[in-house]
């Protein structure tokens, strides 16, 4: 049995919207289905404890890897706390980067030194680096990539969830520390969304600069550095310099794999109503862009229906027109994408109570949110179903047209894309595409090198961009 990558949901949605419930109550629905857990939480102390009714450890206590080798809750330099123990089968930590923040800057201080020195700097003492504003988008990327060293389940047969929460125990052995050996699955509690999808479009954005920077092809130089130093008559980069990057690489490869992966999905979460329609709708561009699939939209705070009470009536009315146009705009039985609801409590959920009448409103259904991308899923009921693509699933492919039209056409999905937002620019073998706010950076095909691009257009939610090959630069054909 080969392990692989650990199924990995990410939440996030507007803000308010209940994301740390929801990625609780997702939690603990797996873990009630006999899955091995683990729920991280990226926000402030006090909302996720409230939910579960436990304490975590407060960041000052973030787990260190220990000397005899990472430990499988916290593979080495993993920026969380030490799991506790929230339900059978479910184990809650929290993401804390400002001391491994600061352990990185002053590593690299350390490195540097004879830089420093050289320009006559002190070196900083380690209370006195603050933590400046941002660096919890790096504590975010940071667990990320610890999550690609997770023990996963097994691939086969043997993998498969049990029935019900006490088969974990029989059927899933724990190590020394009372934590299970593999996990089943990690729910990651996530900043809102507009900050998500910038936080999770680093990877690829910061490698883009590092390659700019200093470009793979031109690292071996560093074996004739001392002669290239000579004949240029300036100083080159130093060892540690090129040492840097390639550690740098490595760690956003790792995080750019998780997020890439078949087996990481988005959850998106808002409560049903006119701006979180509208909220969702302007994401999907973003989404899509970037490549990242939804497996489903849960719908918190949900009012019950048939109030006699009129104020409460006509919200609910209004939810339920809302929760209409969320299923038409995101369900999809074939990708997988559902919309699932929480009902509204009457009150903030507080304790394992509470979250557990959260977690049956999500399990009570066929097709539960924790399936793979791709599993069918049962449609909202009452709502009128349209099949949309979900977002981030259709892949960018090149169509060849050459022999009708004399042109290559690369079709991007760009579901919700409006085109007075869209702005395309070649810079030589890369195109950048921006949708409104969302913007990226991709390498051209290697046929499409060889073309100038001849216009656009958007129908469908696809972009189509037109190229013309270049005559010199294509083979002849006899």
């Amino acid at each position: 049995m080969a392990s692989t990558l650990v199924r990995t949901v990410l939440v996030t949605g507007p803000g308010g919207a209940g994301r740390t419930t929801a990625a609780a109550a997702s939690a603990l629905a797996a873990a009630r289905r006999g899955q091995r857990v683990l729920l991280l939480t990226t926000g402030r102390p006090g909302p996720l404890d409230t939910v579960l009714g436990r304490t975590l450890p407060p960041p000052a206590a973030a787990t260190r890897a220990p000397e005899r080798g990472p430990a499988p809750h916290a593979p080495a330099g993993a920026p969380w706390t030490a799991p506790v123990p929230a339900a059978p089968g479910l184990w809650a930590a929290r993401v804390e980067g400002d001391e491994h923040l600061r352990e990185h800057l002053l590593a690299l201080q350390e490195r540097g030194g004879p830089v420093l020195d050289l320009l006559g700097a002190a070196p900083l003492h380690p209370d006195e680096l603050a933590v400046l504003p941002g660096a919890g988008r790096l504590a975010v990327l940071r667990a990320l990539r610890a999550v690609r060293d997770l023990p996963g389940a097994a691939t086969g047969p043997a993998a498969a969830a049990p029935s019900s929460a006490s088969a974990t125990a029989a059927e899933h052995p724990a190590a020394e520390d009372g934590l299970p050996d593999a996990w089943d699955l990690v729910v990651v509690d996530l900043p809102p969304a507009q900050e998500t999808l910038a936080v999770l479009a680093l990877p690829e954005q910061l490698s883009w600069y590092l390659d700019r920077l200093l470009p793979p092809s031109r690292q071996a130089a560093r074996a004739l550095r001392p002669v290239l130093a000579q004949l240029a008559g300036v100083p080159m980069p130093a060892p540690w310099l090129y040492g840097a990057a390639d550690r740098a690489r490595a760690e956003l490869a790792a995080a750019r794999e998780v997020l890439s992966a078949p087996t990481t999905t988005l959850r998106l979460v808002a409560e049903p109503g006119p701006a979180a329609v509208d909220a969702l709708r302007r994401l999907r561009p973003g989404l899509a862009l970037h490549g990242h699939r939804v497996d489903a939209v849960i719908a918190g705070k949900v009012l019950p229906t048939g109030s006699a009470d009129p104020w409460l009536a006509a919200l609910s009315g209004e939810q339920q027109t809302a929760l209409k146009a969320l299923d038409e705009e995101w369900a999809d039985p074939d990708t997988g994408t559902a919309l699932y609801e929480l009902p509204h409590l009457g009150r903030e959920p507080r304790g394992p109570e509470d979250l557990a009448v959260l977690a049956d409103a999500l399990a009570h259904r066929s097709g539960t949110p924790e399936r793979l991308p791709g599993a069918p899923a049962a449609p909202h009921p009452g709502a009128a179903h349209r099949a949309v693509p979900a977002p981030g699933a259709p892949a960018w492919t090149v169509e060849d047209r050459r022999a009708g039209e004399g042109v290559l056409v690369w079709r991007i999905p760009l579901a919700g894309a409006e085109r007075g937002d869209l702005e395309l620019v070649r810079r030589g073998d890369e195109l950048m595409v921006a949708a409104g706010p969302f913007r990226r950076i991709v390498p051209l095909p290697s046929a499409l090198r060889r073309c100038t691009v001849s216009g656009a257009g958007l129908s469908g939610g696809e972009l189509r961009v037109r190229f013309v090959p270049e005559p010199g630069l294509w083979p002849r054909t006899p």
